[in-house]
């Protein structure tokens, strides 16, 4: 029994750390104005279609 509470613990740290980093990686991405996401997608475009 105690190992299910072992895991059960580490599950929830788990479940708990993707969430910070999910939240983390969100307001990274909403700190963009449109016009800076807007000239990124320019970029990687740019870049995605130059012939190697």
């Amino acid at each position: 029994m105690k190992l299910w509470k072992l895991l059960g613990i580490a599950a929830f740290a788990g479940v708990a750390t993707s969430g910070v980093v999910v939240a983390r990686n969100q307001r990274r991405r909403a700190a963009y104005t449109p016009d800076q996401v807007r000239e990124r997608l320019h970029a990687r475009v740019a870049e995605a279609s130059r012939p190697e």
